[in-house]
């Protein structure tokens, strides 16, 4: 199948992501944008590139659009847009993992919906295509994290929202961890891996070759490849994978300087966001099969973890890339009736939860959405495959 000769794309989100998107899309001849959709009201996006082209009319998206970009970081906003855009027989390609690692399951069977390459998950896609297009068995599908903590403070993350032009909430989620959590688990569902333990073993290194051969064995005595990340100040800002290939391959392997083996690393050492967007959009106006989404039967999940004691009473507005909660991998078949971490929003604390408790549903009362409906036919789906009962 061949893609129009011109490609008019949609786009929801005014942010950081989409604003740099249109920037470099009006450089290209073969490319036009049609609509970008927002919440916000229409007069007071007039700082967007074009601000012509902006609609709070879903309908008025899905009509001007052969193809839309979402990219809103929001999985309750992208609950209710996705949808009608798929069932339009739009394809959708986004930057949004949170959409994915949460409820982007209850999705991808109605549609072409795929996570574009340019964040990590992404790239870790592709560069899984290469790997396996040149004969290696993936291992380990790895992140590369610089700094972490699980706890900052308001203050550090209003000075690094501002510096970096970021939300707090987008800046928080980065540094305490939440964001790495989410990016591995999407390429945990979306790549066919596992998790060795809940919140990811971040071995703190940035030795490439230490990272080979201690997380290589893991995924060798489990019997399965896994989703990880290192941590080290000096990292690059990318993503790699550890791989095994045939053992008659080892002297060229040598040769092409890539070590002794048996595990190999292969490395991409950037990651250009929205720039690289424009490759999985002509992916899928091609009719080429999605770069990547978390799968009909996801296997993990990200829950909500307590930064501090929760009380009776307390409204946690947002959780993901809040001062209360954190996000961390968990399998869903293990930990039945957990809080994700994106969903925890406008959260009413029911009962007492201690710091570093993981949320149960139990604990909390959490508004009746869209996305809520969407996660619990998802786990149920998934429990019941997995022969657990789910939470009451």
């Amino acid at each position: 199948m061949s893609h129009p000769r011109e490609i008019s794309v949609g786009i929801i989100g005014t942010g950081f992501v989409a604003r740099h998107f249109t920037y470099e899309l009006e450089r290209r001849p073969a490319w036009r944008l049609a609509k970008v959709l927002t919440r916000r009201p229409l007069d007071r996006c007039q700082d967007f590139p074009r601000p012509d082209a902006l609609t709070d009319s879903l309908a008025a998206l899905i009509e001007a659009s052969d193809v839309v970009f979402e990219c809103t970081g929001d999985a309750f906003y992208a609950a209710r847009t996705i949808g009608p855009i798929l069932d339009a027989g739009k394809p959708v390609v986004t930057l949004n993992a949170e959409f994915h690692a949460t409820i982007g399951s209850h999705f991808v069977e109605r549609g072409l919906l795929s996570e574009a390459e340019g964040d990590q998950p992404g790239c870790l896609a592709a560069l899984a295509e290469d790997a396996v297009a040149t004969g290696f068995e993936p291992l380990v599908y790895c992140n590369m994290k610089a700094f972490l903590n699980r706890d900052p403070t308001p203050e550090e993350m209003r000075y690094w929202a501002e510096r970096q032009d970021y939300s707090i909430e987008m800046v928080t989620s980065f540094t305490d961890g939440t964001k790495v959590q989410i990016e591995q688990c999407l390429v945990a569902n979306g790549l066919g891996a596992g998790i060795a333990q809940e919140d990811l073993i971040g071995l703190a290194t940035g030795d490439l070759k230490v990272a080979a051969a201690e997380l290589g064995a893991v995924a060798d005595r489990l019997g399965h490849p896994i989703s990880e990340y290192i941590l080290d100040r000096g990292l690059q800002h990318g993503v790699f994978i550890i791989a095994r290939h045939d053992q008659r391959q080892a002297t060229a392997l040598r040769n092409f300087k890539l070590g002794e083996g048996p595990y190999y690393v292969l490395i991409k050492d950037y990651c250009l966001v929205h720039l690289e967007v424009f490759k999985t959009i002509e992916r899928v106006m091609q009719g080429r099969p999605p770069l990547l989404n978390n799968g009909a039967l996801p296997r993990v999940s990200v829950a909500s973890i307590a930064k501090r004691a929760l009380r009776p009473g307390d409204l946690i507005e947002r959780g993901c890339g809040s001062f209360e909660l954190r996000g961390s991998c968990v399998n869903i078949a293990e930990r039945p009736g957990h809080v994700p971490i994106c969903l925890a929003s406008q959260l009413r604390v029911r009962r007492t939860v201690e710091r570093g408790q993981l949320l149960a549903m139990d604990d909390v009362d959490l508004p009746e959405t869209e996305a809520l409906a969407a996660w619990q036919a998802i786990e149920r789906r998934v429990l019941s495959a997995a022969g657990v009962a789910a939470a009451s």
